[in-house]
């Protein structure tokens, strides 16, 4: 028999999301806590008569944390990971074999 190990997200007794690591748990659930505060944030607004449209763009503020942090000039965005340069002598050799 095996044993399995699962973090349930709940909110208000709905069951959200099921994980089977408590870390991914834990990142979903400030998630959601992150986007529950944006709906509250937006609903001070005019901007969206529609609710689920604020709770859709909510959830995607939340979803997008870090590039909002940057956008918002609070983090600095990393860096582009940089291409690896061909050497020199690997174009050389490969032509020469193609001449030959």
């Amino acid at each position: 028999m095996a044993v399995i190990v699962k973090y349930v997200v709940e909110r208000n007794g709905e069951e959200k999301m099921t994980f089977t690591s408590k870390s991914e748990a834990d990142a979903y659930d400030k998630m959601l806590d992150m986007a529950d505060d944006m709906f509250a944030l937006l609903s001070e607004s005019d901007l969206f008569e529609d609710e689920a449209k604020q709770e859709e763009l909510s959830m995607f503020l939340a979803q997008k944390r870090e590039q909002v942090l940057v956008a918002l000039g609070a983090k600095k965005a990393k860096p582009a990971p940089k291409a690896k340069a061909v050497k020199p002598e690997v174009v050389a050799d490969e032509q020469q074999q193609d001449a030959a």
